[in-house]
């Protein structure tokens, strides 16, 4: 019999340098094996309402389905899909419903939303889910793989046509979010199940990190830091912060190890 391997993590958010206060939010839930990145937005102290509910509302959640999983959940579940799948599926959109009534009913928070992206570790592997575009990549092997697809006007210009590097950088509407949480009454959430290897590293970020340090600046800030998960979070933040630190700038990383 192969050992389990266990799980590592470690998590930062930092205010950045151009924001006057914090609108991510971040947990780690070891006890459900449930870990997310929650990035608010709607400005006025409403973007981070709306991430810390969404937090919230995962975290209850997975509690009160914890003790009991017989309880009646808010939606039906998707016979396509398992039980845990479902779980995590159902805590977001309910967090999705719970920020759009809110919003509906506090004039001073209309608009408000938030992306997420989120892992859930079960026993055969994870299951990755996302709104927005926070992401989650992959490290194996010292190379980094993309697992999220942002949900942004950008990424949706850059399938439907090709834009060159300069037209990328150039964008004029790079933080127009196309999906997240908030938005409408009901929200889609992209999932997908990843089986990892020991030694492996998931990064969850905010587009905070994402945004102003490249793919492999990221990797080489993790990799640097060698078997510190802690040290590697707070590098990542630096590193965002080096490149000017235009946003609230979070990270998650989790290890599998034996």
């Amino acid at each position: 019999m192969n050992q389990p391997l266990r799980i590592e993590v470690a998590g930062e958010t930092d205010v950045g340098r151009k924001r006057q206060h914090n609108e991510d939010n971040f947990a780690i839930l070891a006890e459900f094996g449930l870990y997310i990145v929650a990035d608010g937005m709607g400005g006025h102290a409403s973007g981070e309402v709306a991430s810390k509910m969404a937090v919230d509302t995962l975290q209850e959640f997975f509690e009160g389905t914890a003790d009991d999983p017989e309880r009646t959940w808010p939606y039906k579940m998707d016979r396509s899909k398992g039980y845990e799948e479902n779980r995590l599926i159902t805590s977001i959109k309910l967090a999705n419903l719970r920020i759009y009534e809110t919003a509906q009913r506090n004039s001073k928070q209309r608009g408000m939303g938030t992306t997420i992206v989120g892992m859930f570790a079960v026993e055969d592997g994870i299951y990755v889910a996302h709104v927005g575009d926070s992401r989650a990549y992959r490290i194996r092997e010292g190379s980094m793989e993309l697992l999220t697809e942002d949900h942004s006007l950008l990424n949706d210009y850059k399938k439907m046509k090709r834009l060159t590097e300069e037209e990328i950088a150039n964008f004029p509407h790079k933080n127009v979010i196309v999906r997240a949480l908030g938005m409408k009454d009901s929200v889609k959430v992209d999932t997908q199940f990843q089986v990892p290897r020991q030694n492996d590293i998931l990064l969850l970020c905010s587009d905070g990190l994402a945004g102003p340090v490249s793919d492999d600046g990221i990797l080489k800030v993790v990799l640097d830091a060698g078997d510190d998960l802690s040290a590697a979070s707070h590098r990542l933040i630096e590193a965002a912060n080096d490149s000017g630190g235009p946003d609230n700038v979070t990270c998650v990383l989790a290890r599998w190890i034996p």
